[in-house]
């Protein structure tokens, strides 16, 4: 599928060059039953990771689609003169195909407390949701990893959410295609369903489109997140002026 999108190369991956509703568009024309795809939204955070750590490339080589969730990336990248792709994030990719979900649609979804999969169940109006929520650190133990994996083969549906938090979402997805057994697409979208059932509150639109999401998020939750922010992410603007640097 990712060669059915026009595509933007940036920090070595290639995106999808389409804005959110060319990627609803995308999607909804890829039959349900069709093999096990992955959609991957890398932020700032992951694109820093992956520098870091190259053995995460295949994670995101690997899936169909690559859409950029952060307009921080793409409005650096603009001011250093590199091209970026179309900004997708992937909140709003989660609520835009849960909005347009019948209520009988089958869905599955890896992460979630049984209390906020409730909830996303009420607010959604969603009757078919196959859940399941893997222990901590079950990436690090096989037989928890294979339980997760069986779980999205077993419970086939147009959409999987896949929200265990990255690179666990890559792997497992991953897996998924990998095997060939599954079906529909995976959706590694981390924390959006949160915002969905009311965990999280999301930054009002005016601070979303001035790029300063990043701000609100980290005042939410500064224990968890201002290293994130603060300390690992600002490193993504040395990558974007090392590629400014190559030749082109």
């Amino acid at each position: 599928m990712q060669s059915e999108a026009p595509l933007r190369r940036l920090l070595e991956l290639d995106f999808a060059d389409l804005p959110l509703q060319g990627v609803l568009a995308l999607l909804a024309g890829r039959p349900a039953e069709a093999p096990f795809g992955y959609v991957v939204t890398p932020n700032a955070d992951h694109l820093v990771r992956l520098a870091r750590d190259p053995t995460l490339r295949p994670l995101y080589d690997a899936a169909m689609l690559r859409l950029l969730d952060s307009r921080v990336v793409a409005r650096l990248a603009g001011v250093m003169g590199l091209a970026a792709p179309a900004v997708v994030p992937g909140s709003d990719l989660t609520a835009a195909l849960m909005a347009g979900l019948p209520a009988d649609e089958p869905v599955t979804v890896l992460g979630l407390a049984p209390a906020a999969l409730e909830r996303l169940a009420a607010r959604t109006g969603l009757r078919r949701i196959a859940h399941y929520n893997p222990p901590m650190g079950f990436d690090r133990d096989l037989a928890q990893f294979e339980a997760a994996v069986r779980f999205i083969e077993d419970h086939p549906a147009r959409y999987s959410f896949l929200a265990v938090g990255s690179p666990r979402q890559e792997r497992v997805a991953q897996a998924v295609a990998a095997r060939g057994k599954g079906r529909g697409v995976g959706l590694c979208i981390g924390a959006s369903l949160l915002f969905l059932t009311g965990e999280e509150r999301r930054a009002p639109l005016a601070v979303q489109r001035a790029g300063m999401e990043w701000a609100w998020r980290m005042m939410q939750d500064p224990k968890r997140l201002a290293r994130r922010y603060l300390v690992d992410s600002p490193a993504i603007i040395a990558l974007l002026r090392r590629e400014a640097k190559q030749p082109r």
